[in-house]
């Protein structure tokens, strides 16, 4: 899972970031609102953390701008402000959560999940696609009764493919998500070519069908047909 965490408080910011990146995720850090703007305009994120009061403008103009480009993340407002009218100004222009400083991480942590289920997987916990199963809260994944071992980039890969079935996926797209933002600059795509081999073969061993099919010069797409 791919996060944003605008956030100017430096040391707030590290600490988030560290926490999620210790989770697994994929995060990313920026400390105003410039380019929090650029990020979310050029890059799509699983779930965004805003601070409300960033240097150069607001963050609820940031979670405007989200809304304005259809994005399916998940936005989480971060802030010092406890205001009544500054919450429900966040919810109504179409954030998830709001979360008043200071926060156990740990807390914001559950929240994200939370976000992530309901955008993604309509508040499931496990997620089921024909014999695989994933049980999120463990990163577990089964094929029928077996479970299968995967790398921490198999288990995001498996879950994007799963997130967007029956979608073609660029492999830009899917080097972005596993790789982040730099990915796109990638001389080639050998490292994603890899990735998708040792996630089919570990489910084709352990019984399962292959639903990863080749969509030649473009990319992937996921599903029976």
């Amino acid at each position: 899972m791919k996060l944003l965490v605008i956030e100017d408080e430096i040391v707030l910011a590290n600490n988030i970031r560290d926490f999620l990146i210790g989770e697994g995720y994929l995060c990313q850090l920026v400390d105003n609102f410039e380019a929090g703007i650029e990020k979310v305009s050029l890059y799509q994120y699983d779930c965004v953390l805003i601070d409300i009061t960033l240097p150069g403008g607001s963050g609820l103009q940031i979670v405007e701008r989200l809304k304005q480009i259809s994005s399916s993340t998940g936005i989480i407002i971060i802030s010092a402000k406890n205001s009544l009218n500054d919450k429900m100004t966040g919810l109504d222009l179409g954030a998830d959560d709001y979360l008043t400083k200071p926060f156990h991480i740990a807390e914001l942590n559950s929240r994200i999940k939370s976000v992530i289920r309901r955008r993604n997987f309509e508040g499931q916990i496990d997620i089921v696609f024909e014999e695989i199963k994933i049980i999120l809260e463990q990163k577990a994944v089964y094929i029928g009764e077996m479970e299968i071992r995967l790398t921490r980039k198999e288990y995001d890969l498996l879950l994007f493919f799963i997130m967007n079935k029956m979608r073609v996926l660029t492999r830009e797209s899917i080097a972005e998500h596993l790789y982040g933002d730099d990915a796109d600059t990638a001389d080639s795509f050998d490292f994603l070519y890899s990735q998708v081999k040792n996630l089919r073969k570990k489910i084709e061993d352990a019984g399962g069908i292959d639903y990863i099919h080749t969509v030649y010069g473009i990319g992937y797409k996921f599903g029976s047909l």
